[in-house]
Parts: structure tokens; sequence; C-alpha cells
């Protein structure tokens, strides 16, 4: 059973950074690729970034790349997502996914509980 804890949601003024985190438990505490989703009121969940089990890759949403970072903590197997230059769009709760063995991309097995981000204009 993976359980992912999420943390660092917040209220932030428009330009603000923001830095969230997500912890994962596995089995086997190996690296699987990981990754965060956001959901805005009203919309369906979209992909925002992944990171692959080794960090040697990442992949971002076009609307996140150049403001948002992606990195990881193998040895604690968390992942985080600084982000920088907040919009009001990216209001969302933001959740946090883990990939099958070996994967960093497509749709994770196990998802977190969801953190609520909101951006003030």
């Amino acid at each position: 059973q993976v359980q992912l804890v999420e943390s660092g949601g917040g209220l932030v003024q428009a330009g603000g950074p923001l830095r969230l985190s997500c912890a994962a438990s596995t089995r086997t505490g190996s690296p699987y690729g990981m990754g965060w989703f956001r959901q805005a009121h009203g919309k369906e969940r979209e992909f925002v970034a992944s990171i692959s089990g080794s960090s040697a890759y990442t992949l971002y949403a076009d609307s996140v790349k150049g403001r948002f970072t992606i990195s990881r903590e193998n040895a604690k197997n968390t992942v985080y997502p600084q982000m920088n230059s907040l919009k009001p769009e990216d209001t969302a709760v933001y959740y946090c996914g883990i990939y099958p063995r070996g994967y960093y991309s497509g749709k994770p097995n196990y998802w977190g509980q969801g953190t609520q981000v909101t951006v003030s204009s």
C-alpha cells in the first residue's frame, strides 16, 4: 500500500513563490517516477510536472514551463515543486502522484489527498 502525504499549500499573492512537498512511502523504498497534477474548480485534473526515479528526466506542462521546477530527494522519497511567478490561473487543488516503476508520464498508480493553492491577484 503506497501512501502519499502532501503539504505546503496555501494562499499567496500573484507573482510570489510557493513550495509544495509530497512524501511517498513504498513497500520497497525504491525510487519511482513522481508527478504533480492540479484541478481547478469545475475543470478536469491536468498534468503539471513530473520527474523520473533517478531525477535525470523531467516533464512540464507548457503553462508552467520556466516558472515551476520539480526536484526530489530519493533518500526521503519526497518530491518538491518549486512554484515561482504564480498567477491567479494557477489556483487549484494540487495532487501528487506516483507512477509505476520505470515511468514518469501517463497516469499515476496512486494519488495524494491534494493540497489547495490559491493565488490572489
